[in-house]
């Protein structure tokens, strides 16, 4: 039975198979804090927050994440490298394992749900081996009330239990750690990994494909804010481009940032609860809202503390993939609840290094669509052994990791969105400017701010546009604060035939990626790519 506090109420863990465990229900950040510190899982950092070690995995292993191909997903699912198909009866005996292995183990049961419009919720059921993991889903997952609590029903179970370790010969995993989606049994099944990455990904994976599937609501790996006049501005972008940086505006409220859904009725709303940021070299001047944050409730993980409890945000040598979670009430200027109306404007970041990219230009629907299943970004030199020139890196929706569907479903729900909406869609290039990298400069953030701006005031609907000789992409020519010789890509170039070469370079780049959706794509979405 479950331990007696303050929101306990009375249930046992037999009817998931795991028996004779000492169960904790609903414990409070607090709580999980302590119990972790107490058992050496982790320490206090001098800020008040928790700070822990993940183990073997410090990020997301995608070759370790399947999904279980049944009547409910076979024919629906986009079977591939990125969704690996399991077996239902492997599935099954792999569950009993590890449910086998929780039992008489002491335990962490949190109820939560995911999506803040109301219409939307998914209520989910974590059961974990480790008290942070547990506090990791207080933050990350929305909480209930005391009051919602009393007739709560899970329609969803992730069962965590990071050292349990997979058998890959007898359990049909790819080596010991697994993370497995049973959408016939509502199951996010994770053992092997301690990473708690997977924990949120496994629910936004699910909600993927219930939204978009049974819902007719898009799924979004965006981040979204909301202006005073209600406003909606959505940013999709991968790593690296500028999401969270530019999703924080002191001038707009934060509805979330990284996780969406786009419903019938044009409403934006967050799927999760918290944040779980990148702290990379991170400072209280260049991100003040993720630095403030960093307080008792939070959880940092992978990160290197000196003998006075301070972190050192520079010091990668655990991980690049150092980061922090803390429930969203931790930033100061948020929309509650984390929904909202009147979607105008979407921004697609990318940080293109071949210096190719306009800085901001406006997309048509099918140009849109190219771009969002194209999902583009570059890698820069320097950053992976080997890499001596920019390299295009290509994430169908800028989420490929997460979308069990065809990219091009996601992209026509868009267009058609867009359309129904009336919503702008720019593409914006936070990347390089006046040449590659190596040759030219990183784009200055203050010029970025002043387009977004300008894009979300509608003042880049009263200019003139050129067109991208190369790209088809509407340039303005104007706008307030930003060079205009900025605006032009090939202008910032000392050798103009020297861009030439290189953007009809990144276009055969764009146009070889896209050959796999060709099949499934509408002839707007195919004329919505480069025209050279």
């Amino acid at each position: 039975m479950v331990e007696n506090n303050k929101t306990t109420k009375a249930f046992s863990l037999e009817n998931y198979g795991i028996k004779d465990a000492q169960a904790h229900y609903q414990l409070s950040s607090e709580e999980l804090h302590n119990i972790t510190v107490e058992k050496g899982q982790g320490v206090q950092v001098n800020s008040g927050a928790l700070a822990v070690n993940t183990g073997e995995f410090t990020g997301r292993s995608p070759k370790d994440r399947f999904i279980v191909k049944d009547e409910v997903t076979k024919d629906e699912i986009w079977w591939g490298d990125v969704n690996i198909p399991f077996d239902p009866e492997k599935f099954d005996r792999l569950y009993d394992k590890v449910t086998e292995y929780l039992s008489g183990k002491e335990l962490y049961v949190r109820d939560s749900y995911a999506c803040a419009d109301k219409d939307y919720q998914l209520n989910i059921r974590v059961i974990t081996e480790y008290p942070w993991s547990n506090m990791f889903a207080h933050n990350m997952f929305l909480r209930p009330t005391e009051e919602e609590l009393k007739d709560f029903s899970p329609e969803w179970t992730v069962i965590n239990a990071p050292e349990f370790m997979a058998d890959p010969e007898v359990d049909g995993t790819r080596q010991h750690n697994f993370a497995i989606l049973n959408f016939t049994k509502k199951i996010a099944l994770i053992g092997g990994t301690g990473y708690t990455g997977e924990i949120k990904k496994g629910i936004f994976s699910a909600l993927n494909f219930i939204l978009p599937v049974n819902k007719n609501t898009l799924s979004m790996h965006c981040s979204a804010n909301v202006g005073d006049d209600g406003d909606t501005a959505i940013f999709f972008g991968l790593s690296g481009t500028g999401k969270t940086t530019l999703s924080a505006d002191p001038e707009r409220k934060l509805i979330g940032d990284d996780e969406h859904g786009w419903t019938e009725d044009n409403k934006v709303f967050n799927f999760e609860g918290g944040c779980y940021a990148k702290v990379i070299n991170l400072s209280q001047e260049n991100e003040p809202d993720i630095f403030n944050a960093i307080r008792p409730g939070a959880i940092l993980e992978n990160v290197i503390i000196d003998d006075q409890g301070a972190v050192d945000f520079e010091d990668t040598s655990i991980t690049q993939n150092t980061r922090v979670s803390y429930p969203i009430y931790h930033i100061n200027n948020i929309q509650q609840p984390s929904v909202g109306e009147n979607p105008k404007n979407i921004f697609f970041l990318t940080a293109d290094a071949f210096g190719v990219l306009p800085p901001i230009s406006k997309l048509t629907p099918g140009q849109a669509a190219y771009h969002f299943i194209s999902g583009y970004t570059a890698k820069v030199a320097g950053t992976e052994a080997g890499i001596t020139e920019p390299v295009p890196s290509f994430s169908a929706c800028f989420g490929a990791p997460f979308m069990p569907l065809h990219p091009t479903r996601y992209a026509e729900m868009l267009s058609k969105k867009m359309q129904d909406a009336e919503v702008n869609v720019w593409l914006v290039n936070t990347g390089w400017t006046g040449g590659p990298y190596g040759t030219g400069s990183r784009m200055k953030l203050k010029y970025t701010r002043e387009m977004i701006s300008s894009a979300l005031e509608g003042e880049l609907d009263k200019v003139e546009y050129h067109t991208h000789p190369i790209f088809g992409l509407e340039m303005p020519k104007d706008c307030l604060n930003v060079p205009s010789e900025v605006l032009d890509p090939r202008k910032t170039w000392s050798d103009k035939e020297a861009y030439d070469i290189k953007a009809k370079k990144l276009a055969t780049f764009f146009k070889n990626n896209f050959k796999k959706f060709e099949d499934n794509a509408s002839d707007d979405i195919l004329k919505g790519g480069p025209i050279v």
